[in-house]
């Protein structure tokens, strides 16, 4: 399956153009023109690395960065038309994996995404997670369990897949909220403990493995118990 490529800019003939030069190297293609909708779609999963341009209107290049750091380790690759040395290290302070400046080479972008998804693990571009027959995927967005499909909203496989990415680990009320929901996050906490319980609902026999921490938040343990 060929990996794809998330390309975040506010110029269209830009987006066309790399577009088109991704496309001649076999990678499959998708877009977004502002910074919230590029955080929006890598949560959705399924993208293998981003190219992101850093002046976008709603969030800039280092706040969608900072964002996607929160639930995930995608690559990025980010494009300005300043080459300072000061805006090279915010960038790689924040996570990113490259930096390239405007005007480039789309040939020689090509070849830097190559190299990074070269050295990426094969499995790291579409890992599973759960535990048991407890199956989360979240490149594809698919949850099974006992090899049955599962249908959550996108909160609520957000949630799910918070807690089943760090098993074992306590997940404050206020980070949970903070990641699945950035900057639209309730003000209670109601809604994420109706979100937990729709999740235990959907996982049925998988239910106890999220953990209630009473006065903390909630935890991931791989062997079900009785849950609170």
């Amino acid at each position: 399956m060929a990996a794809r490529i998330l390309i975040v800019d506010d110029e269209e003939k830009l987006r066309a153009a790399v577009a088109k030069h991704a496309r001649h190297a076999g990678y499959e293609i998708a877009e977004c023109a502002d910074g919230h909708a590029a955080v929006a779609r890598c949560r959705e999963g399924g993208v293998d690395l981003v190219i992101l341009d850093i002046m976008l209107p709603g969030l800039d290049g280092y706040e969608v960065l900072r964002a996607i750091r929160t639930f995930s380790d995608i690559p990025v690759i980010m494009l300005s038309v300043h080459g300072e040395e000061q805006d090279k290290v915010r960038g790689f302070k924040l996570g990113v994996d490259d930096f390239m400046v405007k005007p480039f080479s789309h040939r020689e972008l090509m070849c830097r995404v190559a190299a990074i998804l070269r050295r990426r693990p094969a499995q790291a571009l579409s890992p599973t997670l759960g535990a048991g027959g407890l199956v989360v995927d979240p490149a594809a967005r698919r949850v099974s369990v006992d090899g049955r499909p599962v249908g959550l909203s996108p909160k609520e496989f957000d949630l799910l897949l918070q807690l089943v990415s760090h098993p074992g680990a306590a997940m404050p009320r206020q980070l949970l909220l903070e990641t699945v929901w950035g900057a639209d996050r309730p003000r209670g906490e109601r809604t994420l403990d109706t979100h937990i319980k729709q999740v235990r609902r959907a996982i049925g026999p998988y239910a106890g493995c999220i953990v209630t921490l009473r006065g903390v938040g909630y935890r991931f343990d791989a062997v079900p118990s009785q849950f609170l």
